[in-house]
């Protein structure tokens, strides 16, 4: 299948992660988004060897939409830094259970990882285990039995909007861990990265990215 590039030049490459695709290799998964990209521009450009490619952030294998990558060692530290410092503007897409306590809101949770059942626990409470989790949300649409909400990140904690979601009695649709009664046929949740925008690493120019949901 032929990935889809939203934004290409020199230094970085943004493309749209399939549901049920990781972004690095992992043992016994369909091959990465991470070794489809590099398959790209190693027959796009014609390289010889192996082909550099920094992974910057990811998503959920169950999430679908944009993922950056850097194509310079220099871009990857830049934006790795640009991450650190929260100075990337990231935005996503939730199909939600039930109808959140109110149309728009600020979510403050403070989180702990289990690793060995791959889950994340809200809080609201702080704890000195816990790393507290922050984002926004307004609701776009209200369907008979679902709500359509925009969320802003403004951390990046693992599992965060699934967890957080989860906690307020909206569960994501698919995402049975986190309480959703909806199973989705492909394994996928009804959460897609639908925006990024950040200084370029190197030219400076304010770049926007966006994928739209068919």
């Amino acid at each position: 299948m032929a990935i889809q590039v939203l934004f290409e030049d020199n230094h970085l490459i943004a493309v749209v992660k399939r549901s049920g695709q990781t972004v690095q290799s992992e043992p016994n998964k369909p091959l990465s988004l991470e070794e489809e990209v590099k398959s790209y521009i190693k027959q796009k450009y014609n390289k010889p060897g192996d082909v550099f490619l920094g992974v910057i952030h990811r998503l959920d294998m169950p999430v679908n939409g944009i993922v950056l990558f850097a194509r310079t060692s220099k871009a990857l530290a830049r934006m790795n830094e640009k991450f650190k410092n929260r100075e990337i503007r990231k935005i996503y897409e939730a199909h939600v259970e039930n109808k959140p306590p109110h149309n728009s809101d600020t979510l403050i949770h403070y989180l702990i990882r289990d690793d060995k059942k791959n889950f994340t626990k809200a809080f609201d409470i702080p704890s000195p285990k816990a790393e507290r989790a922050e984002l926004c949300y307004s609701l776009i649409a209200q369907k008979q039995n679902f709500s359509i909400l925009s969320i802003e990140l403004l951390t990046g904690r693992k599992h965060q909007i699934r967890a957080q979601l989860g906690a307020i009695g909206c569960p994501i649709i698919g995402d049975i861990k986190y309480g959703s009664k909806s199973k989705l046929n492909d394994g996928a949740i009804k959460l897609t990265a639908i925006f990024l925008s950040f200084a370029h690493p190197i030219s400076k120019e304010e770049i926007k990215i966006s994928h739209s949901i068919n």
